[in-house]
């Protein structure tokens, strides 16, 4: 019995270290007004993850919470833009470390929190740069299902100056 809790409970201690912050972390923008950050995004590339493992048309939705906290669904559908809707909803709260609003702890799971860090970010809020403190993980997110050439090619440059491997950059599929 007790062995079979501690194989339930490893995949969870390992988990709770996804908040950790390695001591050359990129630096988050210096704040976010988080009622203009809320509204839908469209992801336009990010690295591929397993728990998004066959998404198009994947967006992201914030909403603020009379807590003060931020409502999180997001969004992709299987295989193609008109493919099976697959949608994951979360708690994110402002990092206690960093209250300005450029890092949030996001929980997909009870008790698990993992990074969310604004490492850029346009100044109308039209684009995005979201990543983790250990690279692991990068996406770039728009108002619009698109964005120009240029744009996309400096939001890039940015991460790759925060030292994100952007090879590793796979553009979303978005319909249109």
């Amino acid at each position: 019995m007790l062995k079979r809790l501690i194989l339930l409970a490893l995949p969870l201690l390992a988990l709770t270290g996804c908040n950790k912050v390695p001591d050359d972390a990129p630096p988050t923008v210096a704040s976010v007004d988080i009622q203009r950050y809320q509204g839908k995004w469209f992801e336009i590339a990010s690295f591929p993850a397993s728990f998004q493992e066959g998404c198009t048309a994947t967006t992201a939705e914030y909403s603020l919470r009379d807590d003060g906290k931020v409502n999180v669904v997001n969004s992709c559908h299987i295989g193609s833009p008109s493919g099976k809707e697959k949608v994951a909803e979360a708690t994110a709260r402002l990092d206690p470390d960093q209250p300005n609003g450029s890092r949030l702890l996001v929980s997909f799971f009870p008790l698990i929190e993992g990074n969310y860090w604004i490492l850029a970010l346009d100044p109308d809020y039209r684009w995005s740069l979201v990543g983790s403190p250990d690279r692991k993980y990068l996406w770039i997110l728009s108002r619009t299902p698109t964005l120009e050439a240029a744009t996309y090619a400096d939001i890039v440059a940015r991460a790759q100056a925060l030292g994100f491997d952007t090879a590793k950059l796979q553009k979303t599929v978005q319909p249109g």
